[in-house]
């Protein structure tokens, strides 16, 4: 059964205002487009020209092959949302757009997943082309499209890498036509595994444009560049992430790694309540539950007898929950800025419900965008993940081969296992951690890092 991957994207210029919509279609093996469809709609909402992108998108693929495996990826949370099931459609708008959308192929073939902004750029490409062709009183043409081609999507390879050697003959020998390709993939699509194939086109598309790691955003793109590091810290990508000098089984003896053990701070008034609690609010003490939570855990972590060194976020919950723990091991309390929670701006001290009533805008852009603020001043997750990294590595200069307890938050914790696993954004949300529950990471000194735990809260059992 083959397999496409759709991105679409959609936007409007003065929502309500002039609208256009892009969508490709891709080969999630090669990463080979095998589709465009962009058009100008008039005036209409960004939202309505997003569904307009995904019909079109889903339509597309079902011309290549109406049995076809499909995975839909757009920056619109709300349709994500929505076509999933997970949100309610309520607007008159949007309902019949959806039905139209749902019945392109049956429900059991098409995924849909969230992608942010910067790992959409080809559809958004084409949905400006479209606009501007509007502008000019024109519709858009495929022979006009400067949209780049979309690298491989991040997922796992599908089954259509027996196709790759036909995509790229069929692209030369057509003068590049997307409909020669596309039947290329339709015709030769196998449940093989990748072979050689797959490295050919990958390794042409990589010589005939070496930037095209850009097509992946700007955090992405670049996790794999190495820059200077301090003395003793792994070298790290553009997004904090340390950068993979080697993966592989075989690698040389690294030494002992430098392990750190993530403990989020015990629990609050606040924490039961899931109330935003960051660094811009009260500050607010440990409750008497968080206070037995630190004590469990300070007993857990002597027993294990290989923690060396303590240090904490500079909030108060966390300084207690450190403390418990120092003074059941005999030692000192550090405290690092950079591990403070998110300013959540004026969201401090409200529940989810709560913002969402009252900022609807602002809450969707955060929850759409990495580089998205709260309302009133707060701290994105990109510049939280700048603090955390900066932290992240003063901390492995001074403990290299150490095993160090980091008493800290939500955001921190989870940023440092995402870094750790090379993982986009949105991951931060796809995480549950528990209060005073532990995680850990072990940084090698080529720059390689290891998850070994997660969310382990046996210890308040």
């Amino acid at each position: 059964m083959p397999r496409f991957v759709v991105e679409a994207d959609g936007g409007s210029r003065g929502n309500p205002g002039p609208a256009g919509y892009g969508a490709v279609v891709l080969d999630p093996a090669t990463g080979e487009t095998l589709a465009e469809r962009a058009e100008f709609i008039g005036v209409a909402t960004n939202n309505v020209a997003e569904y307009k992108g995904l019909i079109a998108g889903l339509k597309a693929a079902a011309e290549l092959a109406p049995d076809a495996m499909v995975r839909v990826r757009m920056d619109s949370k709300l349709v994500v949302e929505q076509m999933s099931g997970r949100w309610k459609i309520k607007h008159p708008d949007m309902k019949p757009l959806a039905a139209e959308a749902a019945k392109i192929l049956p429900r059991g073939q098409v995924t849909y997943e969230w992608i942010p902004r910067e790992r959409n750029k080809h559809a958004d490409r084409l949905a400006n082309e479209a606009m501007d062709a509007g502008k000019r009183g024109k519709q858009w043409e495929p022979s006009a499209s400067t949209a780049d081609l979309a690298p491989a999507p991040s997922g796992p390879p599908g089954d259509a890498a027996k196709g790759a050697a036909a995509v790229r003959a069929a692209l030369a020998s057509g003068g590049g036509t997307r409909t020669r390709a596309a039947e290329a993939v339709t015709g030769s699509h196998g449940a093989g595994a990748v072979d050689g194939h797959v490295a050919d086109v990958r390794a042409a598309r990589s010589a005939a444009a070496p930037d095209a790691a850009v097509l992946f955003g700007e955090a992405e793109a670049l996790s794999s560049a190495r820059v200077p590091a301090p003395a003793g810290a792994p070298a790290t990508g553009a997004d904090g992430a340390p950068a993979a000098a080697g993966t592989g089984w075989g690698g040389s003896d690294m030494g002992t790694p430098a392990t750190f053990v993530l403990l989020r701070h015990g629990e609050t008034a606040l924490t039961p309540q899931k109330r935003f609690s960051g660094s811009g609010g009260t500050d607010p003490e440990l409750s008497p539950a968080g206070r037995r939570q630190a004590a469990a855990v300070a007993e857990a972590l002597a027993a294990r007898g290989t923690v060396q060194a303590v240090v904490s976020s500079p909030l108060r919950r966390c300084r207690e929950t450190a403390q418990a723990v120092a003074d059941r091991l005999g030692l000192p309390v550090a405290v690092e800025e950079g591990l403070r929670e998110t300013d959540f701006g004026a969201w401090e001290g409200l529940t989810f419900a709560e913002v969402r009533e009252r900022f609807p805008d602002d809450l969707q852009a955060w929850l759409d965008s990495a580089r998205a603020a709260p309302t009133g001043g707060g701290e994105s997750f990109t510049a939280v993940t700048r603090r955390v990294s900066a932290a992240r590595d003063r901390l492995l200069a001074a403990h290299a081969g150490r095993t160090v307890l980091l008493v800290t938050h939500v955001t921190p914790v989870k940023t440092l296992v995402r870094l750790a696993l090379g993982a986009p954004p949105e991951s931060l949300f796809r995480m549950e951690l528990s209060a005073a529950s532990l995680s850990a990471v072990a940084y090698y000194a080529d720059g390689n890092a290891s998850v070994r735990l997660l969310n382990d809260t046996s210890h308040l059992r």
